[in-house]
């Protein structure tokens, strides 16, 4: 971990800035065209995943700068991620469903950090891949093809970080190499669903499934 600088650690925000103005973009699109349940599903996961992506940030921050090394703050990644993805995958498969008028019941709970974190990243793999494949479906509905090439991307690179953590040794190269990879695919992430948002996703997304 010596090869953490803090200008890595700073350049690290720009996968975790890209979501966001992602989710920013979906929440707006998707405002009152999902019923209550499945909006709060939404918005609780995308939340949960930008909280895991600034915990990851701030603890390099704070392991570059000498200050402590505080793993309960990298741990977290997976902990709030993988919950969080399946949230949002949940959400949108219920724009697919015939039944989506009834509302969801969403239950909080308290996600602990635990010493294992394969249960939180198998649930980050089911979570992005039924994103992913959501955000595909709606693009194939809208007749959008590049932004169906976006989402494959990301999924691709989002799949790619699952490799790379298997393979993790600390160095500062495989650091930056896991950094570029989480950047292409939360930037191909943005681009599709702005271009969704740029072909009218919040105008007629009503319009679009019932197709």
């Amino acid at each position: 971990m010596d090869g953490i600088s803090l200008f890595m650690a700073l350049v690290d925000f720009i996968p975790v800035l890209l979501f966001f103005a992602a989710a920013v973009l979906l929440l707006k699109d998707l405002y009152n065209k999902m019923v209550k349940g499945a909006y709060a599903l939404l918005a609780a996961g995308s939340i949960m995943v930008l909280i895991g992506g600034i915990y990851k940030v701030l603890w390099k921050i704070l392991y570059a700068l000498a200050i402590c090394d505080y793993p309960a703050l990298d741990t977290s990644l997976f902990t709030f991620q993988g919950p969080g993805f399946l949230l949002v995958f949940a959400a949108l498969l219920g724009m697919f469903s015939k039944k989506n008028k009834n509302n969801v019941t969403l239950h909080s709970a308290a996600i602990p950090v635990v010493v294992s974190n394969m249960p939180f990243i198998i649930l980050q793999i089911i979570g992005c891949t039924g994103v992913q494949g959501c955000l595909i479906a709606i693009s194939v509905k809208m007749k959008k093809k590049l932004p169906i090439v976006c989402f494959i991307l990301a999924f691709v690179f989002m799949m790619g970080m699952g490799y790379l953590g298997a393979k993790f040794d600390d160095s500062s190269s495989m650091h930056w190499l896991a950094q570029c990879t989480n950047i292409i695919s939360q930037g191909s992430l943005f681009v599709g669903v702005w271009l969704l948002h740029k072909a009218g996703l919040g105008n007629n997304m009503v319009q679009f499934m019932n197709n």
